[in-house]
């Protein structure tokens, strides 16, 4: 089966699921959306993707512009199996019955309540969960992190409760709008939402999260401590991530020592648009004390959701009944090191 994927918003998240798609032999894209004739809906015509306006409203637009589209969004999903959902954060709740109207299961993205879809996935932690369902909401780059390294040290050797801080990007680098900003600027909604978001995904996690937003555009940085449920050692926790399939370690000692070199390594591996897939732990920068587990890691906010999306189509579609199998699949096809 070659599942039919309707790509419902074609921005920053939109363009890296919809080729990330196109890479798999089990799954294309038939359309994507745009709101406006901007640049990207032209970069979608050129990538191959047919093009399509959200609403009939929208097409005129496009014609004015000479772009053009095959339909609107409602004729996009008559010959979809599956919508991702990539609206910008809060709309996608609003397409929700659209979706249901149309018949075809239907992916959120982080910047959506869990209760839109009712379902959080993540492919490392909740893959079997989500076999056959008819929505889901793929948590976001930061849930996803988290969930990554957390739950199997949960699984493995247990978690009374974790210490976390969120110090996150101002803005994505393309976007002028929200940034960058001079200013170090505290969330002062205390705790985050971070915490119970990875607890919708893994709910015996028990979680707490500041988080600061600093001026700087490419990654977001993790700082946790962890208490475990029995004494380990540093090499028990490496071994443990070792064996799980989206996270890569770095060395300070070899000279990534920040977020910008973690992004020029991207560029050396030759990565679609410098992406960074994996969640980068510093392997010189964990500490475990008896119980106490200390580490920092980073996240690409731009792309590290994007082969759970990939994951989660499986899943709902019931491609692969696997999470081994489908991550191993995503992976070897996106170039992620298994």
């Amino acid at each position: 089966m070659t599942a039919k994927i309707a790509i419902n918003g074609y921005g920053t998240i939109g363009k890296r699921v919809a080729h990330a798609v196109s890479l798999q032999d089990d799954m294309e894209v038939v359309g994507v959306t745009k709101t406006r004739p901007t640049y990207e809906a032209r970069m979608a015509i050129d990538n191959g993707f047919d093009l399509y306006a959200v609403s009939s409203e929208h097409v005129q637009g496009f014609k004015d512009a000479n772009i053009p589209v095959q339909g609107t969004l409602s004729d996009l999903l008559a010959k979809a199996d599956l919508v991702v959902d990539c609206a910008p954060g809060k709309k996608g709740a609003a397409n929700l019955d659209t979706y249901k109207k149309a018949g075809v299961k239907a992916i959120f993205q982080g910047g959506e309540k869990h209760e839109t879809a009712g379902f959080s996935f993540n492919a490392s932690a909740n893959y079997s969960e989500g076999l056959g369902k008819d929505l889901a909401r793929v948590v976001s780059c930061n849930t996803t992190g988290l969930c990554r390294t957390l739950y199997p040290i949960y699984k493995e050797l247990g978690i009374e409760w974790v210490q976390a801080t969120m110090i996150r990007r101002s803005a994505d680098p393309g976007d002028s709008k929200k940034g960058p900003i001079n200013a170090i600027e505290p969330v002062l909604k205390v705790p985050s939402h971070h915490g119970p978001d990875v607890q919708t995904v893994v709910p015996g996690i028990n979680i707490q999260t500041l988080a600061v937003k600093v001026p700087t555009t490419i990654m977001h940085l993790h700082t946790l401590v962890v208490k475990l449920g029995k004494p380990a050692t540093k090499e028990q926790v490496l071994d443990i991530w070792k064996n799980e399939p989206r996270i890569c370690f770095v060395n300070g000692g070899e000279g990534i020592k920040s977020t910008a070199q973690i992004m020029e390594m991207s560029r050396d591996l030759g990565r679609d648009r410098s992406d960074f897939y994996e969640t980068v732990v510093w392997k010189d920068g964990v500490s475990v004390k008896g119980d106490l587990l200390y580490f920092i890691q980073a996240i690409h906010q731009e792309s590290d959701v994007v082969p759970d999306n990939i994951d989660c189509i499986r899943a709902l579609l019931q491609l692969e009944t696997e999470a081994k199998a489908s991550m191993s699949k995503t992976n070897k096809s996106m170039g992620i090191d298994n």
